[in-house]
């Protein structure tokens, strides 16, 4: 049973008709529409007793049939009633045949007028009316019966593997309120415009990207990231598309519109992902197109070349072995399962909120023995802190009163996390702040000269200050009061919880790891000391990052490259495979990355790791039964000991028995 596109499966309309449809849906993110239900999906999902009604609809016809067949059977092998031969034995399994056999006979011939001369559904009819034809009535009808039964076991598992990714799309709004000349309004997010302002109350969902401007919030941020700890934000501060309020009511600034959201991208990239196979995908494709034409052919030398050697030769024996030969021969385990088993990684992936941009990237994540990461925002969390106060003959509260109120006036990232840490203290009002560019800042508090700055900023000033300050790591910031050096801050970046976790795996995986970054040598030397990587490199501008990621390469060497900034980009593209941290990362990062964390994690470096090696291993499982299967029918087959029940099985079975070893990857723990 070969299809040409391995990545589409067949459904039953609302007329009990075979359709076919695509693991490549695509989403319709203008409109918010999804379109990657199969058609059987498409209804009102809320409509209960509509949804019984298509799913009885969908396999009334293999029920249909299959009671048909056992009840046939049955009275062939063991009632035996009068009436049960001839033309009302013929008739039975016309009846019996038909539910599932019309809809593959239309698609046959379908196929056919659009030059598809050698597909699965022209196998599978001239199989089943062969069978017919030679008097195998029951044999025939259980052909097709059991076909059409691994299409539903197929359809399923599809399905299955959806749910993660379809879970998405619950997460988006189909309404938003937005305030417009004094007044709320409910309208589709499609419709709001950025710098709109959109009150989002206790339990709703956020419905595009802005900035909060209400003092604060607590969302729930699972449904993007995974976490389920809610996430505090105060006034100014980024808000994204599918959190949900758990407070009270906010207001929230939109910044990007509907189609542009960082959700929405998210979706748009899941989308994507199938279309990218991976290598062992397309051989399997392109092997079918050319396989099913040369067994066709050889099933009608068996049927008619014995004809010149067989001194005896019977018409229908040499039919029927053909027959069974086409049947075993098909190659619909390998074309069903390889897809299922990508597309099953690739749910697990998002469910683990990992994003995989293709089935290839799986398969290559299966070959990495190198992952080089960037270390700020990627090991670390990016966000500078005070670590500690070192004080020098002044009072350590007001120390820190007099570096917040300087503080203040300025919007560097350090100036920041001294104020931040000093939020609780009473602020003393300062006068004449004047700001020293690349040094620091002088302002009046309480008719005191106060400095606050670099090292460089106390030299040009003849302020001594301890000798031992100069050979710190860390970067700090110094305070002087009165042309007197009297103690200082120590400013780090904080090492994410699971970075040293994520080091250790992946040296069990026997991965070696580099760290590249453009922070001073001697603060990347600690990091890297710290968490035991194997090699690392500071002071890097981006074009260095590259000629670094290259010299790798050049080794022979696979590699994951993991970053968040935009100066990342470049590298991410250059590598194996390039992975962005989605939560706080580059749009120009995420958009070249082969592969996106959802949540910032460097452990789903691991994880991802980890389902590829999974997801190819099944894969490779499949491959190996479904052939050793068949060329063992195929022997049996050849020595006229095999019927089309063995082929059956061969065919169907097989495909079923890969089916739900597919399935298995999206119940694996990573």
């Amino acid at each position: 049973m070969v299809n040409k596109d391995p990545n589409h499966v067949h459904t039953y309309d609302e007329n009990g008709n075979m359709t076919c449809c695509s693991l490549e849906e695509k989403i319709d993110l203008k409109s918010g529409e999804p379109h990657i239900h199969s058609k059987e999906d498409s209804h009102d999902d809320h409509d209960h007793s509509h949804e019984v009604n298509e799913s009885w609809k969908q396999y009334a016809p293999s029920v249909i049939s299959f009671t048909l067949l056992l009840t046939g059977i049955l009275f062939e092998q063991v009632v035996h009633p009068d009436f049960f031969q001839g033309y009302y034995k013929l008739i039975w399994y016309i009846i019996a045949y038909l539910p599932v056999g019309l809809p593959v006979l239309a698609d046959a011939f379908k196929s056919i007028s659009r030059g598809a001369f050698f597909s699965e559904f022209f196998l599978m009819s001239i199989a089943t009316i062969g069978a017919f034809f030679i008097g195998e009535y029951s044999e025939g009808v259980a052909v097709m019966v059991f076909y059409a039964i691994g299409e539903l076991f197929q359809t399923a598992a599809v399905n299955r593997a959806k749910r993660s990714i379809k879970a998405l799309l619950d997460i988006r709004p189909e309404t938003v309120t937005v305030e417009r000349n004094g007044k709320l309004v409910s309208t589709s997010p499609s419709n709001v415009n950025i710098n709109e302002i959109i009150q989002v109350k206790p339990g709703e969902k956020v419905a595009l990207d802005g900035v909060l401007i209400s003092d604060k919030a607590i969302l729930n941020t699972a449904a993007l990231t995974g976490e389920s700890k809610p996430d505090e934000k105060s006034k100014g501060e980024k808000v994204l598309a599918g959190m949900i309020n758990q407070n009270s009511v906010i207001l929230v600034k939109v910044t990007a519109l509907f189609e542009d959201s960082k959700l929405s991208k998210i979706l748009e990239l899941v989308q994507e992902a199938t279309a990218k196979k991976a290598p062992t995908q397309l051989f399997i494709s392109k092997f079918a197109a050319v396989y099913t034409p040369i067994v066709v052919f050889l099933a009608v030398g068996i049927t008619l070349l014995p004809a010149f050697f067989v001194s005896e030769y019977i018409f229908s024996d040499w039919l029927y072995k053909a027959l069974v030969f086409l049947v075993i021969s098909c190659p619909c385990a390998l074309v069903i399962s390889i897809p299922i088993g990508y597309f099953g990684g690739i749910g697990l992936a998002s469910k683990s909120g990992i994003l995989v941009k293709g089935s290839n990237y799986l398969d290559l994540l299966t070959k990495v023995d190198t992952v080089v990461m960037d270390k700020t925002g990627t090991l670390t969390k990016g966000v500078f802190a005070v670590q500690d106060v070192i004080v020098s003959g002044m009072d350590m509260d007001d120390l820190i009163k007099f570096a917040v109120a300087l503080e203040t006036n300025s919007t560097h990232p350090i100036a920041k996390s001294i104020v931040d840490f000093g939020k609780n203290h009473s602020i003393p009002d300062v006068t004449h702040v004047e700001e020293i560019p690349g040094l620091g800042l002088k302002g009046i508090i309480e008719n005191k000269e106060v400095l606050v700055g670099n090292l460089q900023l106390l030299r040009e000033n003849n302020i001594p200050f301890d000798i031992e300050i100069e050979q710190l790591i860390e970067t700090i910031v110094l305070v002087a009061v009165n042309k007197t050096y009297v103690g200082y801050f120590v400013i780090a970046d904080e090492i994410k919880e699971d970075a040293l976790s994520t080091i250790q795996d992946l040296h069990r995986l026997n991965i070696k790891t580099v760290m590249l970054s453009g922070d001073k040598s001697t603060i990347v030397e600690k990091v890297a000391k710290t968490l035991s990587i194997d090699s690392a490199y500071g002071a890097l501008l981006p074009e260095n990052k590259v000629q670094k990621v290259q010299e790798i390469k050049d080794q022979g060497r696979t590699l994951i490259f993991v970053g968040d900034g935009v100066n990342d980009a470049p590298v991410v593209a250059l590598s194996d495979v390039g992975i962005a941290m989605g939560g706080l990362g580059s749009d120009a990062t995420i958009e070249t990355a082969d592969i996106v964390i959802q949540n910032d994690q460097p452990s789903k470096i691991v994880s991802a790791i980890k389902i590829g090696r999974i997801t190819k291993k099944i894969v490779w499982q499949n491959i190996i039964m479904a052939m050793s299967v068949k060329v063992l029918v195929l022997i049996l087959g050849a020595g006229g000991i095999a019927t089309l029940w063995e082929a059956v099985f061969a065919d169907v079975g097989v495909a079923l028995l890969a089916i739900f070893n597919a399935i298995r990857i999206q119940t694996s723990k990573v």
